[in-house]
């Protein structure tokens, strides 16, 4: 079961969008104002305990680790702050959703409750009321082999496609609803969870904005785990993370945008075969009468 965020906010739509796809709430903090404040972030505290009376050398190794994490968390707040009309309107739209199907009593099509909402689930609805809202969206999986440095993966996520403008060319914007979960990090530093609290939970945003995160965050994963003498795990590296969004990736086939949207009415299409058919419940509904026979 991949995770969906329950813990959430409520808030208004001129915040940065810190949604959640959770059944029981939606918290919404829109990119475009950025209500993040830098300011004493990185130097009010205790600064993790460290001392006054440090040598030299460690000084030196703390004023520097400072200093990183300090201009990661500054090139962090720049990239989320920027934005572009079609993010926005997409933003904008998937708040909107996301909303509808908190409001909505919804049950996954695979049968799962509501406090357990499964991924693809909300994926498939997410994409369909995309479509009924006019944006080319669709469910994409990537999947990758193994190499030397990292192994071998696939990811699911929403994607948009906007070709309006023939002088912009083909925007990519990407929809993940589990952004922050994907980047947390056990028994990671302070510095580093102050770091991934600025994302936000639901991302959407254009695939170059995306690679500029991936980079900051992955940096700040090796220089956590580098300073924690901790072991950094191939599924954190660079090369792993932007596999998940910005491989080769494979769009499931277009779903009709005239489907009820609400999906806990609508039956789960079939896969299976004629020899596992299940032909009396299908018969049910029919309301045959019953024939003697003599």
């Amino acid at each position: 079961m991949v995770k969906i965020p329950v813990n959430v906010r409520n808030s208004g739509e001129d915040d940065l969008l810190c949604g959640t796809a959770s059944f029981s709430d939606v918290f919404f903090r829109f990119l475009e104002d950025g209500e993040m404040s830098s300011g004493n972030y990185w130097t009010s505290g205790d600064r993790n305990g460290y001392s006054d009376d440090e040598e030299d050398g460690n000084s030196c190794d703390l004023e520097e680790s400072r200093a990183f994490w300090i201009s990661q968390d500054e090139l962090l707040q720049a990239t989320l702050r920027r934005t572009s009309s079609i993010e926005s309107r997409i933003r904008r739209a998937t708040a909107e959703i996301l909303r509808e199907m908190n409001i909505e009593s919804t049950i996954c099509k695979c049968g799962t409750s509501p406090a357990g909402g499964c991924r693809s689930c909300w994926q498939r609805e997410i994409c369909n009321r995309m479509r009924i809202a006019s944006f080319n969206c669709a469910v994409c999986k990537s999947k990758w082999k193994s190499a030397s440095d990292i192994p071998s993966g696939e990811h699911s996520y929403l994607e948009v496609v906007d070709n309006s403008s023939s002088r912009r060319g083909e925007i990519r914007v990407v929809i993940e609803l589990n952004f922050r979960a994907e980047f947390e990090m056990a028994r990671a530093s302070e510095e580093y969870n102050k770091l991934i609290m600025r994302l936000p939970e639901v991302f959407v945003g254009k695939s170059e904005r995306l690679w500029s995160l991936i980079k900051i965050l992955c940096a700040a994963a090796k220089r956590c785990t580098k300073e924690k003498k901790m072991h950094l795990a191939p599924w954190r590296k660079q090369k792993y993370m932007q596999s998940k969004w910005l491989g080769r990736r494979e769009r499931a086939a277009e779903t009709s945008a005239d489907l009820p949207v609400n999906f806990s009415d609508r039956p789960a299409k079939s896969k299976a075969s004629m020899l596992t058919f299940d032909l009396l419940d299908n018969l049910a509904g029919l309301h045959c009468s019953a024939v003697e026979v003599v």
